[in-house]
């Protein structure tokens, strides 16, 4: 009897702290991966690399620019030639732009946007029609929490985040019949290099404010991906995972 190869997963954001740890859990889950960033990111990506050498050939990298809707489209299309149809998608690129709207410009406005929100229509749209014609597919989007609550200085970032939620709602809406769930994973304050650059003493004022008293860790995000990119996992459409360490909580 003929083993079924392992399912493909695409992992945008793939060479990042976060995206590097979702690209080793989704390894460990017996899928085939392949992380998708930047090629001008070659000193992370030598990191990466080095990072994922015990995962042998169960991580490659593809590179693409997730803003760009034409590049995701020859990416999905020379990722099916080469490797058949993409079953698991995980949209993990973001960026920061912070400063209070009074001193935001257009641009900060728009570059944030067109990674954190444009990237997800950029990859989903191009995947879906294959996944609901085959009848599986999981999509995993990571919001945040500060796309829950809001934050001072990240109108954008916060504005991007929650739409990435209702984006994810809607598309779930239109997949459900057809065994493709759309989630999305919310995390709260991480150890990331992001986090690491602020000051000491703010640092220590978010793990007060955090009930179980520490920085979530990528380990703790890339469990929540998996749990909702398992194949057992198709009951579960539409909702959003907060990985908070109960920073906020809500009904």
């Amino acid at each position: 009897m003929s083993l079924s190869p392992p399912r493909l997963a695409v992992v945008t954001g793939g060479i990042g702290g976060l995206g590097t740890e979702i690209c080793r859990q989704l390894a460990r889950a017996g899928r085939h991966v392949i992380a998708v960033d930047l090629a001008t990111r070659e000193e992370r990506l030598a990191a990466f690399r080095q990072e994922l050498a015990d995962s042998h050939d169960a991580v490659t990298f593809e590179p693409a620019d997730v803003s760009d809707f034409d590049s995701c489209q020859q990416l999905i299309s020379r990722i099916e030639q080469q490797h058949g149809g993409v079953e698991i998608l995980v949209n993990a690129a973001g960026i920061t732009r912070d400063v209070s709207l009074r001193k935001m410009t257009p641009q900060q406005w728009h570059e944030l946007m067109q990674v954190n929100l444009d990237g997800v229509f950029n990859m989903c749209r191009p995947v879906v029609e294959g996944m609901t014609a085959r009848g599986f597919g999981r999509i995993v989007n990571i919001s945040s929490v500060n796309g829950q609550t809001g934050q001072f200085g990240q109108t954008n970032y916060s504005a991007a985040k929650a739409g990435v939620h209702g984006f994810s709602m809607a598309l779930a809406r239109e997949t459900a019949r057809k065994g493709v769930t759309v989630n999305t994973v919310s995390p709260g304050y991480c150890d990331t290099p992001m986090v690491a650059a602020v000051s000491a003493e703010i640092r220590q004022q978010i793990v007060d404010g955090i009930p179980v008293g520490r920085l979530g860790s990528p380990a703790d995000i890339a469990r929540a991906v998996c749990f909702l990119a398992a194949d057992d996992a198709g009951y579960i459409t539409g909702a959003n995972l907060p990985v908070n360490g109960g920073y906020f909580m809500s009904f």
